[in-house]
């Protein structure tokens, strides 16, 4: 597979393959229609709006879309709307389920629903983000930034392992991780140096596989092979990672928006961990953002 270096590579990607089927819990929502409208369109996917029927199909029209071309389940029940729609994937009738106006906590407790839900036991649900960065040569992957607050190192392992996996998926066949820390020296009084300082260990010793991973590395030594020469820095990362491990969200969170709103740069977002790719997008999510998160989806729902 080509490695994929532009967000609207992905439409590219799935064009010709088998179209994934996205259920969207509680679909009246304008936005989310226009995005699931521009991916049926394309032909990348097939979608099935679950939610107040009458609604959908008015904003279907106010919108100038053909309401025929989704699969309309009536379900008004916000609530039930999200057991449908994870229910769906649960039993093999959609791949992808995507939140509509759902509330987000409905939305998590049907996928966390012990007996319909989509979480393995002893899996980790965790967040992770494409970004295409004007500034930046290719796709960069970044976790955690929506999910777990403070990682643990066994999180971290399943964030890294997931991320790969995306990568491997987006056609980067030996991606560079960089695990970020406030800078390169391991020091006991800050435990996310420790942990990148592990992680990079269990890589070299074939523990972590499919990916050169170092750390602790500083965000600047991580993008910029420049700023890893004025450093005297030798890292395998070289400046040009493909993938971003955050110590903690509130750092993952200030970059990815700091790299949509000052850099101007797109985004999708996909929940893993699941049985099924799991679409969660803020409110404030563009369109673009959207519509790409659907795609991405998509890829990462291929066998």
């Amino acid at each position: 597979m080509v490695e994929i270096k532009r967000l609207n590579d992905l439409e590219k990607a799935l064009k010709g393959k088998r179209k994934k089927r996205v259920a969207v819990a509680y679909a009246q929502d304008p936005n989310t229609i226009m995005a699931v409208h521009k991916a049926v369109d394309e032909k990348l996917v097939d979608a099935i709006l679950i939610g107040d029927k009458a609604k959908i199909e008015s904003l279907c029209k106010e919108k100038g879309i053909n309401a025929s071309s989704f699969t309309i389940i009536h379900e008004p029940d916000e609530q039930k709307s999200g057991l449908k729609a994870v229910e769906m994937v649960h039993n093999g009738e959609a791949d992808i389920v995507m939140k509509g106006l759902i509330s987000t906590i409905y939305y998590m407790k049907a996928i966390l629903h012990k007996e319909k839900g989509l979480l393995p036991k002893g899996s980790t649900l965790t967040h992770i983000a494409v970004l295409d960065i004007p500034t930046y040569d290719k796709l960069l992957i970044v976790s955690d930034v929506a999910i777990i607050p403070e990682p643990t190192l066994k999180q971290k392992i399943d964030m890294i392992n997931y991320c790969i996996k995306a990568a491997h998926k987006l056609g980067v066949k030996n991606p560079k991780v960089a695990i970020i820390a406030a800078n390169e020296k391991v020091s006991e009084r800050m435990q996310p140096t420790i942990d990148a300082a592990v992680l990079s260990k269990m890589a070299d010793r074939h523990q972590i596989k499919g990916a050169i991973v170092d750390g602790p590395l500083a965000l600047d030594v991580a993008l910029s092979k420049e700023a890893c020469d004025i450093k005297g820095l030798k890292t395998p990362v070289e400046g040009f990672a493909d993938i971003l491990i955050f110590p903690n969200i509130e750092t993952g969170n200030v970059f990815y928006k700091s790299t949509t709103i000052l850099a101007k740069g797109s985004l999708a977002g996909i929940v893993v961990g699941a049985k099924a790719p799991v679409i969660l997008t803020s409110r404030a999510d563009s369109d673009d953002s959207k519509y790409y998160s659907i795609l991405l989806g998509a890829i990462l729902a291929e066998e």
